[in-house]
């Protein structure tokens, strides 16, 4: 399950503020802060391009990347992307540091399989995802792609929980507490039209009437 790895051409920003972001997008980059690793927050500007490249792969926010800057790299874990409500262009990014070993914790999204074998689908049950992503402390070179959740045998009533899912050796949920369910296979519910409600109503009474004219008779 391994990711398409992401990396960045940086450049340090001299100029901080409202007025330096401003000036780095209106130059082709999305402004950012590097932050963590015991060392001092540091305001930096990304090449568009990139950042648009590193969201189209889909798990900008789930896996690690590269930062590259005069030879010299930093392996990091992206915190937050804010993004133009309009355009949809990345307005600026938050990039924490990070270690290959270090374990950290990341959402990692659910991949569901056998949907198109499963007996409880073909009798008529639905999918019902409880958890579309988990969150592991994993290290930070080792995040899985996705998890992988097996409904291939399951009956209607039955489910899935994170202990029937393969983790890698060294990742765990950070929910340890309970064995807690990624999806089920729910019953179909059968809802009585109103109308037909009211129409048996509506006879119940002709019947009750009936009969209490038949008593006076």
């Amino acid at each position: 399950m391994s990711k398409k790895q992401i990396s960045f051409n940086l450049e340090l920003r001299e100029r901080i503020g409202t007025g330096g972001a401003r000036e780095a997008r209106n130059n082709g980059f999305v402004p950012g802060v590097l932050y963590g690793g015991g060392e001092d927050p540091v305001a930096i500007n990304l090449r568009l391009a990139e950042v648009m490249k590193a969201i189209e792969t889909g798990h900008f926010l789930s896996s690690t990347a590269t930062l590259v800057h005069k030879g010299d790299k930093q392996l990091v874990i992206p915190q937050a992307i804010q993004m133009h409500p309009i355009t949809d262009r990345p307005l600026h990014v938050d990039l924490f540091r990070v270690k290959a070993d270090q374990k950290i914790k990341v959402e990692v999204p659910v991949h569901f399989i056998g949907e198109d074998v499963s007996p409880g689908l073909k009798k008529g049950g639905t999918l019902n995802v409880v958890r579309h992503t988990v969150e592991l402390l994993v290290p930070a070179g080792r995040i899985p792609e996705f998890l992988e959740a097996d409904v291939s045998a399951l009956e209607v009533g039955e489910n899935v929980k994170i202990s029937d899912i393969k983790l890698p050796s060294d990742a765990e949920p950070t929910i340890t507490d309970r064995d807690f369910t990624i999806v089920t296979i729910a019953g179909r519910v059968v809802v009585k039209d109103t109308d037909d409600e009211a129409a048996d109503e509506d006879t119940g009474e002709e019947e009750a009437g009936e009969k209490e004219q038949g008593g006076k008779d």
